[in-house]
């Protein structure tokens, strides 16, 4: 169905869909958009010329004298168009939208005019717009603040006639439920403030290795194994026999900004610019600066002002709400408003039984495997036979013909597990003694250790339950943990991958380095706790794990933990919109 004519196209969406189509369909339809270096610098560029002025006169009260007018609003639903010129000039009867960019403009060899093809649409489309609501327009101007050069546009039959057709074509594409394919090894991409959430290398490797009947295919199990073994990393990975992909890095490994974790119980947060304020009730202030910041994370009686809320809403900073232990209540944003085709992908894959077996298989796998990964790296000789086992049971979950013998594989594979977790347990000689672990116990946790992974576990659900979010899938509707009222049953299926690789680390770095001890920990009618100290040291400890580098095994490139998981929320996003063929669960070896 296409979209009604009463839907106009903004000019500089059709730029951006003259860039890159797939890029002009994930910020249009599927609602993404990210920050870069280039367009915080495009902003900086349009300051000016985005404080507004005068309205624009009415066709024949147009001024005789050489006048400008910034940042003019005109719409013509008849062509299909909105737009807002920077500049709007006006010459002797006739007006000249003028174009700000923050770029150089190309040489004359690599575009026609002398201008970008996407500039050239988007001022064509503004004159077409003009147009259509009785001015006379001749030109265009397209001013390039990295040549300072001012190059001029005619506005011939030929240019409205491939503005029309570039309406029609954004019609088309925004109809579509998955985005266009990526660009094949575009420069293009390394421009691209969405290159981190398109994963355009990424998408296509993962097509390249789908399932295959063709006797010189690698199957996805072969080619990771290829990809972690060697050292340096290859500019490409083999996918078949003569055939490689370039994996490029557009995902960048860290990032810059990081979570703001409130523990303070009674603190207020207000907004003084630019900038966070922190005040504890005893009137101690801190201050972080907004740009610096990922999302906030609230635990326990923190009070953030209405600015406060509306800002960071505004700048899509999610903020999670949790009680003083960790037990996540929701997520204040406007994450729910991305891709709802992918969330209609997502509820008919749930639904169907065969369809969602695949995804199960992956996640329990990967969990197994990766937790075999622990104990190899921390145990000695005698966990061969619990190595061997567990190796057995992932390749059994691999197979598992039904949810109801997946789920007693990961239920056996769990309990072999945590059999031997506690043997590497090593606390410091000087050490108290209060760290002995026989059983995974929670709800309540009934000694420190378990006490660590409980809110652990808690820390990572609800890390995983934004990086969902933030992709458009909805937490909640999982594809192997049982549908139940209030839990978010999606990110437990994502975090069990990473429940060994995270949270598991985290609790024998902290235990095994003393970093954590005795002290930490309050005990209550059988149950037991951090403290508030504790749980600042032991986010101080999974931070440190979230933000470790940790090379890819599929695409070789080093990423942080935290970027890793919302790389898997997204190929997981592919995967149930059937762009790639399966979901490569992430293990490392």
């Amino acid at each position: 169905m296409d979209t009604p004519p009463d839907d106009p196209v903004p000019a500089r969406k059709l730029a951006k869909l003259v860039f890159c189509p797939r890029s002009f369909w994930l910020e249009v339809v599927a609602g993404e958009w990210d920050e870069s270096a280039e367009t915080l610098a495009g902003t900086r560029a349009h300051k000016r010329v985005d404080r507004g002025g005068r309205p624009l006169p009415e066709p024949d009260a147009l001024p005789d004298e050489l006048a400008s007018l910034r940042s003019v609003e005109v719409a013509a639903p008849e062509e299909g168009l909105s737009c807002r010129t920077d500049v709007l000039e006006v010459d002797d009867g006739a007006v000249v939208p003028v174009e700000y960019k923050r770029g150089d403009a190309p040489g004359e060899e690599r575009a026609s005019g002398g201008v970008w093809p996407s500039d050239r649409v988007q001022v064509g489309a503004q004159s077409l717009a003009l147009r259509a609501r009785g001015y006379e327009v001749t030109r265009a101007v397209v001013w390039y603040a990295g040549s300072c050069r001012r190059v001029e546009v005619p506005i011939d039959d030929a240019l409205v006639d491939e503005v029309r057709a570039t309406v029609h074509e954004a019609r088309r594409v925004r109809a579509l439920t998955i985005a266009p394919p990526p660009l094949d090894d575009s420069p293009k991409c390394h421009r691209c403030s969405l290159a981190a959430v398109c994963l355009p290398d990424e998408t296509r490797l993962l097509q390249h290795l789908s399932a295959s009947e063709a006797p010189d295919e690698v199957s996805l199990e072969a080619a990771e194994a290829t990809a972690t073994t060697g050292g340096a990393a290859p500019e490409t990975v083999s996918v078949s026999r003569g055939a490689k992909v370039p994996v490029r890095r557009l995902v960048p490994a860290v990032d810059e900004r990081l979570p703001l974790y409130l523990t303070t119980q009674g603190a207020t947060v207000h907004r003084r610019g630019e900038c966070l304020e922190v005040r504890s009730p005893e009137g101690e202030t801190s201050t972080v600066r907004l740009r610096e910041v990922s999302q906030v994370v609230v635990l326990g009686s923190v009070q953030l002002s209405p600015a406060v809320l509306q800002e960071l809403c505004s700048r899509g900073i999610p903020v999670s709400l949790c009680s003083s232990h960790g037990w996540f209540y929701g997520t204040v944003g406007n994450l729910a408003e991305k891709n709802v085709h992918l969330r209609v992908a997502q509820f008919a894959t749930a639904a169907d039984r065969a369809l969602r077996l695949p995804f199960a298989r992956s996640f329990v796998e990967g969990k197994i495997l990766n937790a075999r990964t622990l104990l190899r790296r921390n145990g000695g000789e005698d966990m061969l036979p619990t190595l061997d086992a567990l190796r057995g049971l992932a390749q059994k979950a691999s197979r598992s013909a039904d949810e109801e013998s997946l789920l007693g594989v990961e239920g056996t594979a769990a309990a072999l597990y945590f059999e031997r977790f506690g043997a590497l347990l090593a606390p410091p000689e000087d050490g108290d003694g209060a760290f002995g672990f026989d059983e995974r116990n929670r709800r309540p946790p009934r000694d420190p250790v378990n006490a660590m992974l409980s809110f652990g576990y808690a820390m990572l659900t609800r890390e995983v339950k934004v990086a969902l979010a933030s992709v458009g899938l909805d937490p909640l509707v999982g594809l192997f943990h049982r549908l139940r009222p209030g839990r978010a049953s999606l990110a437990l299926d994502l975090m069990e991958e990473f429940r060994p690789l995270v949270v598991d680390s985290v609790v024998l770095l902290a235990v095994n380095t003393g970093e954590l001890r005795a002290g930490h920990f309050r005990r209550s009618a059988g149950a037991c706790s951090l403290t508030d100290d504790g749980r600042r040291t032991f986010i101080a400890a999974y931070e440190r794990r979230m933000t470790t580098e940790v090379r890819h095994p599929i695409f070789r490139y080093a990423v942080s933990y935290r970027r890793v998981l919302e790389v898997q929320a997204r190929l997981l996003g592919r995967a149930l919109s059937g762009e790639v063929p399966a979901y490569p669960p992430f293990r490392t070896r």
